[in-house]
């Protein structure tokens, strides 16, 4: 795992076509903005999950 610190504003890439930047803190929670090739499914974990669920239940017949 890579930890990174960064301030309100900076960036951080994932290869060459994603870019996460903080757009603020407050108190433990941050928000930041995820900017993705349209062909990139970006989720929340948990909607991730769920998404992965129903797809093996819809195999599984």
């Amino acid at each position: 795992m890579l930890v990174l610190s960064r301030v309100v504003g900076e960036l951080i890439s994932i290869g060459d076509d994603i870019t996460l930047r903080v757009l603020s803190v407050n108190g433990s929670s941050v928000r930041f903005g995820v900017e993705a090739p349209k062909k990139v499914h970006v989720h929340r974990a948990e909607v991730y999950d769920r998404i992965k669920r129903k797809e093996a239940a819809a195999k599984a017949g």
